[in-house]
């Protein structure tokens, strides 16, 4: 049975993320360390990075723009109609190859979360062992994000199709229209608040499903039942670690981009390489599994999944001669 702790605190663990990070990382400075636990990092964020781009928001699309998006539109549409013999094909061959990475990379990621979390836990740098131990915990998880994936797929592809079809109705009339306005501005909201559902679930799955099925040896719904208890007792703490992460995060990116800037974009360029960029960013990732593995462990014993700290040999006395 659930015993509640006397106090839950989401800064204490910011200080005690950061002394993990030091122990693990720098004390002592170790290269390959480094490498061997950041193939861990690699794979547990392997395709999660996002992709940033710019936006000239500067353009001006009047009338004789949308003239030529109506005249560019209809001859895009006349050569796909006329071309549909290798276009289909081609469509289906590419969207069968991405889902098939998207499959893969999930595995991966999936197993990688149990590398990466041992290594953090355990202060070892392993690769062989974790890989094999948490093998039934990797596919469980996956399984579980998968059909996730999938349900939020069937809720979330209708409302794009939705948006997309009130904006591209109103551009080839030539006008906005209060009905088309209203239902693309109601179909986003939705969309939103589905996205946003599915991040906290997202969330808690890595922050804390994924530590109980670590220290039970359980499947990730008998993770998420034991989770779903603990959320209904300390709801309001839950609460304050959700927004103290969005603290954190805002304070992390805004570091990453002051050295990014002071750099002149050069590491920027090399956090964008696959593996050496989460080389560069271990200490924040470490720091990000640090916290909240802390924030868990303030619930009792059975949440902590870091081992006990050693215990002081005892000092023998000479004999008395």
């Amino acid at each position: 049975m659930y015993t509640r702790p006397p106090e839950i605190n989401v800064t204490v663990p910011v200080g005690q993320a950061f002394d993990r990070v030091k122990h693990i990382l720098f004390q002592p400075f170790d290269l390959g360390k480094w490498f061997v636990i950041g193939f861990g990092a690699w794979l547990a964020h392997l395709g999660e990075q996002g992709f940033h781009g710019s936006y000239n928001s500067g353009s001006n699309f009047g009338q004789q723009g949308n003239v030529n998006f109506q005249r560019e539109f209809a001859r895009g549409k006349d050569y796909m109609l006329s071309n549909l013999a290798w276009i289909i094909p081609l469509v289906v061959v590419v969207l069968v190859v991405l889902l098939a990475l998207g499959v893969l990379f999930l595995w991966l990621n999936s197993r990688g979360k149990f590398m990466f979390l041992h290594c953090v836990a355990l202060d070892k740098a392993e690769v062989e062992a974790p890989w094999h131990k948490f093998a039934r915990a990797g596919n469980s998880l996956f399984w579980f994000r998968l059909v996730l994936g999938l349900i939020g797929s069937v809720l979330t592809l209708p409302l794009v199709a939705v948006i997309g079809i009130a904006v591209i109705g109103m551009v080839r009339l030539g006008a906005a229209s209060a009905g088309g306005i209203a239902l693309a501005a109601g179909a986003l909201l939705v969309l939103i608040a589905v996205a946003l559902v599915f991040a906290v679930i997202k969330m808690l799955t890595t922050d804390f499903v994924v530590p109980i099925m670590f220290l039970r040896g359980k499947n990730c719904l008998a993770g998420w039942g034991e989770l779903r208890g603990l959320l209904a007792a300390e709801c309001g703490n839950f609460v304050l670690y959700f927004l103290m992460k969005i603290v954190l995060s805002m304070a992390i990116g805004a570091m990453v981009l002051m050295v990014v800037l002071v750099t002149c974009c050069i590491a920027g360029c090399f956090m964008a390489l696959p593996y050496l960029g989460t080389i560069l960013l271990l200490p924040v990732l470490v720091f990000k599994r640090a916290y909240s593995l802390y924030f868990l462990a303030q619930f009792g014993r059975d949440f902590d999944v870091f081992p006990p700290a050693a215990a002081p040999s005892p000092r023998v006395m000479p004999p008395v001669t």
